[in-house]
């Protein structure tokens, strides 16, 4: 019996070893537009302690990719309904409760304006202005897949 466990030991420890080695797959919540919002004030809109709750977590949601800029794109709008208009804001106060921006690793030719899509990504909430486009935006997913 000593000797069988002798035996065992280096195949348990590599079997153990390849556990550890295995990608964690980490579950996505879902977030619904209706939920990332508790009111408005003149000042904009207030955040909802669920929106909030998830910020940095990875998410999904379902909506709709509005019009983007060009044909081969990094970043898109998730809209809730489909809109055949880029909804462009020119601060967070004026920002919409039905849209998030979303940033993607690897550009992606851009869908029609009425196709459904499912994107997961990381959660960033709070007012940033792009760089690069000078684009504001209240709430947004990062390094997004879309399917």
């Amino acid at each position: 019996m000593m000797q069988l466990k002798q035996w065992l030991r280096p195949f348990i420890l590599c079997f153990a070893l390849q556990l550890l080695a295995l990608p964690l797959t980490v579950q996505a919540s879902w977030l619904n537009f209706s939920d990332m919002y508790a009111g408005a004030t003149s000042e904009g809109l207030i955040l909802s302690d669920s929106l909030l709750s998830q910020n940095g977590q990875t998410v999904t949601m379902q909506g709709y990719m509005a019009p983007p800029l060009k044909p081969s794109i990094n970043f898109f709008v998730l809209t809730e309904t489909p809109m055949s208009i880029c909804p462009f804001c020119s601060t967070d106060a004026d920002w919409p409760s039905d849209i998030v921006v979303v940033y993607l690793d690897d550009a992606v030719t851009a869908l029609p304006y009425n196709q459904d899509i499912t994107v997961t990504g990381q959660l960033d909430v709070g007012s940033y202005v792009d760089g690069d486009t000078g684009f504001v935006s209240l709430v947004r997913i990062l390094g997004a897949e879309v399917n």
